[in-house]
């Protein structure tokens, strides 16, 4: 089973709409044995909140209902997890100092490394932006997923 955690700031908008997006792929697949996937957040500011109401509006017109409940990333994520993918360069940055050693840095990867149609250095946050931010971050984390997903099968 490959263990995945997606990865943005406050864990409300961008990795929670990655997991739900990447869930209902693999399902679709018939694939849910072989995955385990989360989301957490480089701080814990919104800890126990369902996403931001708005992504989740923007994500259930196209089919993603999004329900998982923020939560900071933990020491013990470095361990459980096969792929940590961190959503713009904060983020992987902030992973890397908090990795506890090489082989946990050698996990985190950019959502946008998966991207196969559109070209950007990283998924942006919507947070303080309208709805063409959300739907950008939806159109680029489904463009990711199938990456993502197409590069985990072969390693299968």
């Amino acid at each position: 089973m490959k263990r995945i955690l997606f990865i943005c700031m406050g864990n409300i908008c961008r990795s929670p709409a990655a997991e739900g997006i990447m869930q209902k792929k693999v399902a679709n697949q018939g694939l849910e044995a072989f995955f385990y996937i989360d989301s957490a957040g480089t701080y814990g500011w919104h800890e126990g909140e369902l996403p931001d109401s708005r992504m989740r509006k923007h994500a259930l017109r196209r089919g993603y209902n999004l329900t998982s409940h923020s939560r900071p990333i933990t020491h013990n994520d470095f361990e459980q997890f096969d792929l940590i993918i961190g959503m713009d360069d904060d983020n992987i940055q902030n992973l890397q100092r908090r990795a506890p050693n090489l082989h946990s840095k050698q996990k985190i990867c950019r959502m946008t490394d998966f991207c196969r149609i559109h070209h950007a250095d990283c998924v942006p946050d919507p947070y303080y932006g309208g709805a063409s931010g959300f739907e950008l971050v939806l159109d680029l984390l489904e463009d990711a997923c199938d990456g993502l997903i197409d590069q985990l099968k072969l390693e299968m």
